[in-house]
């Protein structure tokens, strides 16, 4: 046996990073990760394994139970990843049809503290069938280890026949043909236990080097021997070489363990081809290798990738649940977010198999912390909405207890503060909010129209008194052109005429009231008549009234406005006793200063007034 091909298993092992067995080279056993069986897997399988890709694509959970029930009732054993995969598209459509169903409930107005999840039949004949299968890949898997330990047996005891065989010198010519159906039978041995696999397969080449070793072939039957060993290793060097045109490649080294297999249980070649024909094979299996290697480099990288991109989403979804949100709009624009997101996340593939669980609770986590204060704030919210019927549907009642009454001046101000109040509260469903409001608008509408036809003549009235107030404006307009003398008595004769005048149409009021100030102001400037003369002169006119109710009433209105003119100047001293804290060093406080100074002289103008008031009424009490 040439020293390369004693090396093959360890290259083998150590170059591809594959322990195997020899009766299973082909295909590299891993053990399954599991439940059903515990047995380890080796590092190589693990990802070849999780790198495979089910093309199948499944419209409906109907498809994934009828798959399962063909795997479940075949007699061939069920594959880990494709019941992985089967596993995964059941409850990826599973929960999508529970969340939409639970956005239709809540769409319809549904209480979220009363959603309940309905049985699912799918779900149940789904556990059913994985339950058979875990039951068949458990049974596989102790047939397989019991299989393995008898191989182990049979193997052992071609070892120890071998032994015999190449410790003794005189039979070794005698048993060639035994030992090449030793060597048969240990090829036709297949699955072993991994762990043994190793010191078997050194034992037995060990053995089967001596006995080569030993073995006095005639030169005829050894060249025969060298030239077919030549032929088969020529071809497996071949198809080592076409294995860089395969495009999958975890297919390609799977091809590759299989050659490696047949490779080194194929017997040597003449000596002064062997170092040649060897790195020839070696160098076929090196391309593939790196090509492996390569593989799941990206692959990691690529699931390292995913894991920046869903810890960034689990990000964005814990600082929207964090946010304050107080409408029932902003939360239907979040919750959009959140399910974009949730799109966004499905379209990320899988992340390290170390994280990829940890990362997918801190997403769903985060999620049903949003999910859970959504409902509560509906739950909320609905509480008030009921609330807020309540009191509008007190208010309908109370409307409409009012809206045959014939009271019409306390009863239309108990309408509009019952509009008023009607307001101030907030939003009830739409339907229902529609609803009461037509009732309560019916009600209003029904006393204001009744009071309306009833009070014809006094909206005639105010229209009269509009047209009068209007005429007497357009005359004060002509008096503010005018400069002849005795404008003063004029307009106050004026002011007087349009005081006398009753109400005017309501919707009228505030212009007419704005246009009949506006040329006053223009009037009382340009006679330099002040403000303050202004307010002097009203509450002169206005004491004569006063003084109809006796003397008692001017000395209480005295006595109100010497408190007054107390009060503002106890005001005055203390700004200007403030004043003299102030630095004026900066322009803030020269600011503030300057608006001191401007209220200081506000209250004196206001003190001067107070002054010329009782003086007023000093002059009537004499009078």
């Amino acid at each position: 046996m040439d020293s390369q091909e004693k090396t093959l298993d360890k290259e083998n092992v150590e170059g591809l990073n594959v322990a195997s067995s020899d009766n299973n080279a082909q295909t590299p056993t891993v053990p399954e990760t599991t439940a059903e069986n515990g047995a380890e897997e080796s590092k190589a399988q693990v990802e070849s394994d999780k790198a495979q890709e089910i093309k199948k694509v499944y419209k409906s959970k109907k498809e994934v139970v009828e798959r399962m029930k063909e795997i479940a009732q075949s007699e061939d054993t069920p594959q880990k990843e494709e019941i992985d995969y089967l596993k995964t598209a059941f409850y990826k459509m599973h929960f999508a049809e529970r969340e939409a169903d639970m956005k239709a409930y809540m769409e319809n107005g549904g209480d979220p503290a009363l959603y309940k999840v309905l049985p699912d039949e799918d779900e149940e004949t789904f556990k059913a069938e994985m339950s058979v299968i875990k039951e068949k890949r458990a049974k596989v898997f102790m047939e397989q280890e019991q299989e393995k330990q008898e191989n182990l047996k049979k193997k052992l005891d071609i070892i120890d026949r071998i032994k015999e065989m190449a410790t003794s010198p005189e039979e070794a010519n005698k048993s060639y043909q035994e030992f090449k159906k030793l060597q048969q039978e240990w090829k036709d041995i297949k699955l072993i236990p991994a762990d043994k696999a190793k010191d078997l397969w050194n034992n037995y080449q060990l053995y089967v080097e001596q006995y080569y070793d030993l073995l006095k072939l005639n030169s005829e039957a050894r060249e025969y021997d060298f030239k077919k060993n030549l032929e088969i290793k020529t071809k497996l060097c071949e198809a080592a070489e076409n294995l860089a045109k395969e495009d999958d490649i975890i297919s390609a080294f799977h091809q590759l363990q299989k050659l490696h297999q047949e490779y080194r249980e194929t017997g040597p070649v003449a000596k002064e081809l062997r170092e040649e024909l060897w790195t020839r094979f070696k160098a076929a299996s090196t391309v593939i290798n790196k090509r492996h290697q390569q593989h799941f480099e990206e692959l990691r990288a690529k699931e390292e990738d995913n894991l920046a991109k869903k810890t960034a989403l689990c990000e964005k979804v814990e600082e929207i649940a964090k946010e304050p949100i107080k409408t029932a709009s902003d939360w239907e624009k979040r919750t959009k977010d959140i399910i974009a997101i949730q799109t966004e996340w499905k379209a990320i593939g899988f992340a390290p198999q170390k994280m990829n669980v940890k990362i997918f609770e801190r997403f769903r986590a985060a999620c049903d912390t949003f999910f859970n204060a959504k409902a509560e704030f509906f739950k909320e919210l609905k509480q008030k909405f009921a609330e807020n019927a309540d009191r509008k549907k007190a208010l309908v009642e109370q409307a409409q207890a009012l809206q045959d009454s014939t009271d019409w001046k306390a009863t239309s101000d108990k309408l509009i503060a019952l509009q008023k109040e009607w307001k101030t509260i907030g939003m009830v469903p739409k339907k229902l909010g529609d609803k009461l409001w037509n009732d309560f608008l019916a009600a209003c509408n029904h006393f204001f129209e009744a009071r309306n036809s009833v009070n014809a003549g006094t909206r005639n009235e105010e229209r009269t008194n509009l047209e009068k107030k209007r005429e007497l404006i357009t005359q004060l307009k002509k008096l503010a052109e005018s400069t002849e003398e005795g404008l003063q008595e004029k307009v106050r004769a004026l002011i007087d005429q349009y005081n006398g005048i009753g109400h005017v149409p309501y919707k009228e009021k505030d212009k007419l009231y704005a246009e009949y100030h506006e040329v006053l102001d223009k009037l009382y400037k340009d006679l330099n008549v002040t403000t303050a003369k202004r307010r002097l002169d009203k509450f002169k006119n206005n004491l004569k009234t006063v003084a109809e109710k006796g003397a008692d009433a001017l000395d209480n209105e005295r006595g109100r406005l010497m408190r007054r003119y107390e009060q503002l100047k106890q005001e005055v001293q203390t700004y200007e006793n403030n004043l003299g804290f102030l630095n004026v060093s900066s322009k803030k406080g020269n600011s503030l200063i300057d608006e001191m100074n401007r209220k200081v002289q506000k209250l004196k103008d206001d003190m001067e007034l107070v002054k010329n008031k009782i003086k007023a009424i000093d002059a009537e009490n004499k009078d």
